[in-house]
């Protein structure tokens, strides 16, 4: 996920960011705030902008997607950019989801809850680094997602690189099952066949 923490206030004429409150906003105002950006996240009672993507993070976004959906069975759906709440002081936005069918209520839908959602995926970009590596994969592993993918550009022919893990249900950490370089094959959360290669990537 592309984003920045939120600026202090400016000089700029009209432009105003809000002011948190003691103990930090919660889940309730991350969907209650009037004018937020687009994108933005909740991580530890904090909201975090969205910056620009770059365009591998939104292509290789949907990259996933689609092949994701091609083998999605019935009970599941894939979706894309999706706030998953983890608890009262924890919003993420995931770039990927795979979540239980029953879930998606209709298009209205803002958020998931945690329990729904069997695979989450970031994709790293610089700025957000240390979230997608540390902070979120920490915390979607305190909440109970199974399995977590972590998405990044290796050098140096900037190719597509995603690693899968999968959790230790007694402490609740990811464990590494597999580094994947050009295809994505897997059996959890369900049979998966992706073409992650570059050239792949650049018919998008």
């Amino acid at each position: 996920m592309t984003a920045e923490p939120v600026a202090e206030p400016t000089a700029e004429p009209g432009c105003r960011w809000p002011v948190p409150p003691q103990d930090g906003y919660t889940v309730d105002d991350l969907f209650t705030l009037p004018d937020l950006p687009p994108h933005t996240e909740l991580i530890d009672g904090s909201l975090v902008f969205a910056s620009p993507q770059r365009d591998f993070h939104s292509t290789m976004i949907d990259l996933l997607v689609t092949g994701l959906r091609r083998t999605v069975p019935k009970e599941l759906k894939v979706r894309r950019e999706m706030t998953v709440v983890l608890d009262r002081r924890n919003g993420p936005e995931a770039d990927v989801s795979v979540v239980r069918a029953g879930a998606v209520t209709g298009p209205d839908l803002t958020r998931f809850e945690a329990k729904d959602v069997l695979l989450a995926v970031e994709v790293v970009s610089p700025d957000s680094e240390a979230r997608d590596r540390d902070a979120k994969p920490r915390k979607y592993a305190a909440a109970g997602i199974p399995y977590f993918w972590l998405v990044e550009m290796a050098d140096p022919n900037q190719h597509p690189v995603v690693r899968a893990y999968e959790i230790d249900p007694v402490n609740k950490t990811y464990a590494l099952t597999g580094i994947h370089h050009d295809y994505l094959k897997l059996t959890v959360p369900y049979d998966i066949d992706v073409d992650i290669t570059l050239d792949a990537l650049k018919e998008l």
